[in-house]
């Protein structure tokens, strides 16, 4: 069946379409996306601006018009951290409904990290043992851990790169003291519950997954995009030590000249740096595996098991 989903992050609002059905990959027919920067659109309550409401709502019914032109039989749509957290999320959909039609499900964090390692153990497959999962997105990290297909834990924090560059970087480039702050509150914020994870002792596998984790791999060496999802990458905790003073002392037009940044997310570089680098050393891990598949494709293999299932 085709399916569409559309996603809508903290950064950007995604329709992928896919072809999918049981014991298969999803097969992605047609991606469409936007900046949305829900992350950025936040009035000093936490609230949702209308300016933001009104460029979800206009992605929404575009997104719809597209997935129906491609053929999409069902939309499973979903938002994360940003509607999530916003102090007005039910006037927010509220609204959206009012002019697309479509109604838009909130995950929780823990569902998020949950789906997110549902789609890590599918890509790797049994043979990775116990696995662990980290996911930083523009609001939040989500980390997750187990030996099956359900992890024996999983949860979220807030941490993402978006929230942490509003919070700590608004006046532009970091001052020294502004990135200590930052370093600190990120690691004591990890370690806070780290003992859910480490408790279980050191896995046969770790990965993490999306954009940000996928950028901080290229800067440090990684293989582009453009060389397929099958190329194996890793993210090396010593490089990523040693690039992260070089990354603070970049302008914001350094950094988005670097391989695989946007410019629309040069700001939040450092921020995903210092976050990927405590939870490499907090749960002692040297290097992370790089998976291609993350949250949306955990939404996706879930609703192919409930239509199996009969449900």
């Amino acid at each position: 069946m085709r399916l569409g989903v559309l996603d809508i992050g903290s950064n950007t609002g995604h329709l992928l379409v896919v072809d999918a059905h049981r014991g298969a990959a999803p097969l992605p027919a047609y991606s469409y996306k936007q900046p949305l920067r829900l992350a950025e659109h936040l009035d000093g309550t936490g609230a949702v601006t209308a300016a933001g409401i009104d460029a979800l709502a206009e992605f929404t019914a575009q997104a719809l018009r597209v997935a129906e032109d491609k053929g999409s039989e069902d939309m499973l749509a979903f938002a994360t951290s940003a509607v999530r957290d916003a102090v007005n999320s039910e006037a927010v959909l509220a609204r959206v409904r009012e002019r697309t039609g479509q109604e838009i499900a909130v995950l929780s964090g823990e569902d998020e990290a949950r789906l997110t390692f549902l789609a890590v153990r599918r890509w790797c497959g049994w043979s990775a043992g116990r696995l662990s999962v980290f996911d930083i997105g523009g609001g939040s990290l989500e980390i997750a851990g187990g030996a099956d297909e359900e992890p024996d834990v999983a949860w979220s924090l807030p941490l993402g790169a978006a929230r942490l560059a509003r919070q700590h970087f608004a006046g532009g480039v970091p001052e020294e003291d502004d990135v200590r702050q930052m370093r600190k509150g990120i690691r004591a914020e990890i370690a806070r519950d780290a003992g859910r994870l480490l408790r279980a002792g050191t896995p046969d596998r770790a990965a993490a997954t999306s954009k940000t984790f996928r950028s901080l791999a290229r800067i440090c060496g990684a293989a582009p995009s453009a060389d397929g999802p099958l190329v194996a990458r890793w993210l090396q905790l010593a490089t990523l030590t040693e690039w992260i003073p070089k990354l603070v002392a970049m302008t914001p037009g350094e950094l988005a000249g670097l391989p695989g940044v946007s410019p629309s997310r040069s700001h939040q570089v450092v921020p995903g740096a210092l976050v990927a680098e405590a939870v490499m050393d907090i749960f002692d891990l040297s290097e992370l595996e790089i998976c291609p598949w993350a949250l949306r494709e955990g939404v996706i293999l879930e609703r192919l098991d409930q239509i199996t299932a009969g449900l």
